[in-house]
């Protein structure tokens, strides 16, 4: 029988669909897909998480929500999980603990497209942000972490903007003078540490190496899947 992959998505609802188109690039890339049936079946559970970026996250909530994702799309039968919300992740041990399937982890596969001695900063939600999920990495591996307290704001301002499905000249407002100051301070890569901002990488591409988490995730999820 055909395996299928599972997608725990929603978190934020407006990741899903490029997320979905980044599994399917890599379908093409990695195999070939070219007709209807060479793709896998993919269970898409887009789930609606109490995340809210002007208040404090209730963890226990939080994670039990995701606890009961992961195991609604485990009792579908598929093969393994992605997760494409960097934030989900602070509670990655507890989770794979609780379904017998594999659960990638989306920290990871983006580190193993790091390399060494660059100056690195990240842009991500608060939360994943005050985690240290990416920066112990990034020390870890012989790279220097650089950012500005004032960053973070204007951030949360753009992550909020596209949530909101805002005018994307407002949204770049924001983005070109964000960008244009980290390049100000030498950073040479930037981990795009939330799949709201993937939609934003493009810009500025020439000038600074972005290292998208949600790409990482979507190659290594069709990796898992041809195993």
């Amino acid at each position: 029988m055909k395996k299928s992959i599972g997608i725990l998505a929603g978190m934020g609802p407006r990741s899903t669909s490029p997320f979905l188109e980044l599994v399917l690039d890599q379908c093409q890339i990695q195999y070939g897909a070219k007709y209807d049936i060479d793709y896998p079946s993919i269970i898409i559970y887009s789930l609606p998480t109490p995340f809210y970026l002007d208040r404090p996250i209730d963890h226990k909530i939080m994670k039990e929500t995701i606890i009961k994702g992961i195991q609604h799309l485990e009792s579908t039968g598929v093969s393994c999980i992605a997760m494409p919300c960097n934030s989900a992740h602070i509670y990655f041990d507890e989770l794979k603990e609780r379904i017998s399937i594999p659960l990638l982890n989306i920290v990871e596969e983006t580190m193993t497209r790091v390399g060494s001695n660059r100056k690195i900063t990240i842009f991500a939600t608060e939360l994943t942000f005050n985690s240290e999920l990416y920066q112990k990495g990034i020390l870890n591996s012989g790279n220097q972490f650089i950012f500005k307290n004032d960053w973070q704001k204007k951030i949360n301002i753009i992550i909020q903007m596209i949530k909101e499905k805002k005018e994307i000249s407002e949204v770049d407002l924001y983005w070109d003078e964000l960008i244009k100051d980290a390049i100000r301070e030498d950073v040479e890569d930037i981990i795009i540490a939330c799949t709201d901002l993937s939609v934003l990488k493009n810009k500025f591409k020439d000038e600074v190496n972005f290292i998208d988490s949600s790409h990482a995730l979507a190659e290594s999820l069709i990796k898992e899947y041809l195993k």
